[in-house]
């Protein structure tokens, strides 16, 4: 595993604390519309301002496209984050950078919080440019990086400053890395993944990474009905990338020689359309009538993925197994959810889950804090999952 330094027992009294957070949030109406993100940092900036540091807080937001945008300030996320930290005052900046900043940072006491804009007002933040870090880096003593999510792109708030500054990983950052540590670094054996979603082309580096790492692959969605069609069954007019089959086949193939069980669907929630409350029915996966489309599992699949489940110690799961956002064929996630929610509750399985449409489907079974993890750093989330080296995490090892 990666080493590196958190913020445990380190002096912050009375220093200069820039730390890069992931503040880019939905909004709607100048509103924050989910809170998520901001209340998992909460944390570690109450931990740093109650031992005294001056805690100055970077984040991008949107795409502005390294020019101002009134669109795209952070200004609106102020509310939010003072609420997620108690009411406490959070300060702002109308920049990032300059004079005027650098005299908002000097002003502030022990405690005091300040959160400045946008840093992708600025071209150097996603060139990753030096001249910018070191402008970025003159308001800090130490560089606390708590955002995972954004530890994908290797830009100035990310990677240079870190090493400018004395780097370490946040409560969030820690908990991400430790986590993700749980699930491929040094994970418990029996391990399996759940892989969803549409398509194989957009997982082929994931399914590759994981096939060397699992000793279960479980695949659902449409992205399995790529699989079945090379396995020679029919699908009827389900979703499908058919100029992928060989590429399905060779991954199939790829399985037997990681000496990985790849389980697929046994049975199908069949419907003529992908319409919200459609006539439905469940039939064998071998049973697909011609004109009907397979849009989620049915119960026997979900049955047999929590039976092989109860055999494993540790599961990564990033994807739905059907077309989630239409009622009813969110039902076989939904279940499959609260299966893993269960094993995980009875102590007998470490559940690690990320992704957009992941954490969707955990919050609409009401199970996210039954799992071990959820993780909401998206492609930062699907990278690691890829086996790339993340930037911002590399910034911050420790030899």
């Amino acid at each position: 595993m990666t080493r590196f330094a958190t913020i445990d027992g380190i002096d912050v009294g009375g220093k200069r604390v820039l730390l890069r957070a992931d503040l880019n949030v939905p909004m709607k109406n100048g509103q924050v519309e989910d809170r998520t993100r901001i209340e998992r940092l909460a944390p570690t900036i109450a931990e740093l301002a109650d031992k005294g540091a001056r805690v100055v807080i970077l984040s991008h937001f949107g795409r502005p496209k390294g020019k101002p945008d009134p669109k795209e300030s952070l200004r609106p996320v102020v509310p939010a984050l003072a609420a997620a930290l108690g009411g406490r005052p959070v300060r702002f900046a109308g920049d990032c950078v300059g004079a005027a900043v650098e005299g908002a940072v000097a002003a502030l006491r022990p405690g005091d919080i300040l959160l400045l804009e946008n840093t992708r007002f600025h071209k150097g933040e996603e060139a990753n440019d030096p001249d910018f870090a070191r402008a970025l880096a003159k308001l800090g003593d130490i560089y606390v990086n708590d955002a995972f999510s954004a530890a994908h792109r290797a830009h100035a708030s990310t990677e240079a400053i870190a090493h400018l500054l004395p780097p370490f990983a946040g409560r969030l950052m820690q908990a991400e890395l430790e986590a993700l540590n749980r699930a491929l670094g040094s994970p418990q054996a029996p391990v399996a993944a759940i892989v969803g979603g549409a398509k194989v082309s957009t997982k082929l580096d994931l399914l590759h990474h994981l096939l060397s790492k699992v000793d279960v692959m479980i695949i659902g969605g449409a992205m399995a009905n790529t699989l079945l069609l090379a396995r020679g069954l029919g699908i009827g007019t389900s979703l499908a990338e058919r100029d992928m089959v060989g590429t399905a086949r060779d991954l199939l193939q790829l399985a037997e020689k990681e000496q990985a069980t790849l389980m697929l669907p046994v049975d199908a929630v069949v419907a003529c359309a992908l319409e919200p409350d459609v006539p439905t029915r469940t039939v064998a996966i071998d049973q697909v009538p011609e004109a009907e489309m397979i849009l989620d599992v049915g119960a026997a699949t979900v049955a047999a993925i929590e039976a092989r489940l109860q055999q494993c110690r540790t599961l990564v799961w990033n994807g739905p197994v059907g077309a989630f956002e239409t009622r009813p064929f969110d039902r076989g996630t939904v279940a499959l959810a609260k299966a893993v929610a269960r094993l995980t509750q009875r102590g007998s399985l470490v559940s690690i889950a990320g992704g957009g449409d992941t954490v969707a489907a955990l919050a609409a079974a009401g199970v996210t804090d039954a799992l071990t993890y959820v993780s909401t750093a998206g492609g930062a989330f699907l990278e690691w999952l890829e086996g790339r080296t993340l930037p911002g995490v590399a910034a911050l090892e420790r030899s």
